[in-house]
């Protein structure tokens, strides 16, 4: 069958050749029937399992839909190459040539195929390139920006906002969920607005910038709903827990449903956040009389030490 199907790939890409000859009564190459000769070429080459021969194929194809201008059909191509080189778990290469097809489609104007195949992307590279991903979904997230397409822009912000959390990319995770957050606000979607608010806070008490986490809070007021919500209430609790270093209430709040049952990424935040100098247990420790209880806070304050990022 494989042999059969090998064959009949050669048959096509001979055809293609054909339809490339030029004679004195063929001025010009037939670049659209060589496209398609080597579409089918690669099909069969695909179906045999000989995928570096497949994604040569799909590569001469899309070299000659652009040729005839068809630059849609040509990233196709492109990004049919990018499969191939896939399922060859040559991932990088792949994306590579799913970059170059998301660029054609914009040229040709058709900007939600270009967003489409960078979403696909970097799920491609979620599990051995995780800030690739994030790359791939920012500039996923800015073509359905740039059309308006709101819903769309902001679910692949999110998922670009899950990855820095995951790499600790704080400061830059802070910024691209305020993005999301505006758009759910301009979309009057509100009680996602809440949710986000959750996660900005939560980045910001991991950055220590406890000024930045209220502020959220306090500018979410302007939401309708969120100040009569669950998440308000639950926030204003966990700020008055790190304020006052509250380690009992802190851990309360972060580990109560509305903030364990979030996305992986920002669950994580929440039950590994710390008060800071280690709360009431440190407070309220007193040493016994003529002890070194200065060494015993020393001891504390290292453990702290670099914050709770």
């Amino acid at each position: 069958m494989a042999a059969q199907k090998i064959n009949e790939a050669h048959e096509h890409i001979a055809k293609a050749e054909k339809c490339l000859k030029t004679s004195l009564t063929k001025w010009k190459p037939d670049f659209d029937s060589a496209a398609s000769e080597y579409a089918k070429a690669a099909v069969a080459f695909k179906n045999a399992k000989q995928f570096e021969q497949a994604k040569d194929a799909y590569l001469k194809e899309a070299e000659y839909h652009t040729e005839d201008k068809a630059l849609f059909h040509a990233a196709k191509a492109l990004e049919q190459a990018g499969m191939m080189l896939k399922d060859m778990k040559r991932m990088p290469e792949a994306v590579q040539y799913i970059e170059k097809a998301s660029v054609m489609y914009v040229e040709n104007g058709t900007p939600d195929t270009a967003a489409m195949a960078l979403d696909r992307a970097g799920k491609l590279m979620e599990p051995t390139n995780v800030a690739k991903a994030v790359d791939l979904y920012q500039k996923a997230a800015s073509v359905f920006e740039n059309e308006d397409r709101l819903r769309q822009a902001a679910e692949l912000l999110g998922k670009s906002s899950r990855l820095l959390v995951r790499l600790r990319r704080l400061d830059e995770a802070a910024v691209s969920i305020q993005k999301e957050k505006t758009m759910y606000k301009e979309m009057e979607n509100y009680p996602t607005c809440f949710k986000k608010t959750i996660s900005q806070v939560l980045v910001h008490l991991h950055r220590s910038d406890f000024v930045a986490a209220d502020k959220c809070v306090r500018e979410s007021y302007s939401i309708p709903g969120f100040n009569v919500s669950e998440d308000c209430v639950a926030l204003e609790q966990l700020l008055q827990g790190y304020d006052e270093q509250d380690e009992d209430q802190v851990y309360r709040i972060c580990n109560s449903p509305l903030l364990k049952y979030m996305d992986n990424d920002y669950a994580k935040l929440a039950v590994s956040l710390k008060v800071p100098g280690g709360g009431k247990k440190k407070k309220s420790s007193t040493a016994p009389h003529g002890s070194t209880g200065g060494a015993t806070a020393a001891e504390e304050d290292a453990d702290y030490e670099g914050g709770l990022c």
